[in-house]
């Protein structure tokens, strides 16, 4: 059974697409109730908005709640890539309980436009329909700092120096495991020779050095695998 939440002088439909009754009905009346300036249906299925979308205005957004079930499940995720491929352009948004990073990667490889946790508030949920009817595509901000930690996770593993010294640091030591004059460094880095003799004084404090063979020595030892700072091999 359909629920039709808003007056048609409204020139656009919002479908809610949740095989659980009770869970979209709340959610259509929340998002109505939100002025969100479209006609808010909730549906079961994409085909029973089909039997009644002529008596709606045009669609122009999709809601579509998995609930529990995991995106990253092949079948959740072939009903996601269904939806997108029948109803483009039509956005798709999908609604799920978790806010796991795999999850959203997964959905919008699907072509989802967004992915909203159920753990947010109906005011963010509003924002997100509306960012993808602009083109944009909403991503929750726990997941985003999920993210953050996998590429400052990844950047570690890459380049093992990166939490001991600052990217200047890291390039002089470089220069310094090669053998390298401090005119020189200053020329490569277009630095002041000045401010490598700074950069090389607190490299030499961190690692506790008392000259500048005594860092080439103590990097290596640190780094066996004979990795600059910035990755790259001696």
């Amino acid at each position: 059974m359909a629920l039709h939440n808003r007056p048609f002088d409204y020139g656009s439909s919002l479908v809610i697409i949740d095989n659980r009754a009770l869970d979209r009905e709340c959610l259509a009346e929340s998002l109505a109730s939100h002025d969100i300036e479209m006609d808010v249906v909730a549906c079961g299925s994409i085909e029973q908005w089909r039997a009644i979308e002529k008596s709606h205005p045009p669609l122009s957004a999709v809601l579509y709640n998995v609930g529990g079930r995991k995106v990253t499940d092949q079948a959740v995720a072939n009903e996601i890539t269904q939806l997108v491929t029948h109803l483009s352009p039509v956005p798709v948004v999908v609604l799920a309980d978790t806010d796991d990073l795999s999850h959203v990667v997964k959905a919008l490889d699907c072509g989802a436009r967004g992915y909203i946790p159920s753990s947010v508030g109906i005011g963010v949920c509003a924002e997100a329909i509306s960012l993808a009817l602009v083109g944009g595509v909403f991503v929750p901000a726990s997941s985003l700092l999920a993210m953050r930690k996998v590429v400052e996770s990844n950047n570690q593993q890459a380049h093992p120096m990166a939490g001991m010294f600052t990217l200047r640091q890291a390039e002089v030591v470089g220069a310094l495991r090669r053998g390298k004059a401090n005119k020189i460094i200053a020329h490569e880095l277009n630095l002041r020779e000045s401010t490598v003799k700074v950069h090389i004084r607190n490299i030499m404090k961190k690692l506790k050095a008392t000259n500048r063979t005594e860092v080439a020595y103590k990097i290596n030892d640190l780094f066996p695998m004979e990795e600059d700072p910035l990755g790259f091999r001696s």
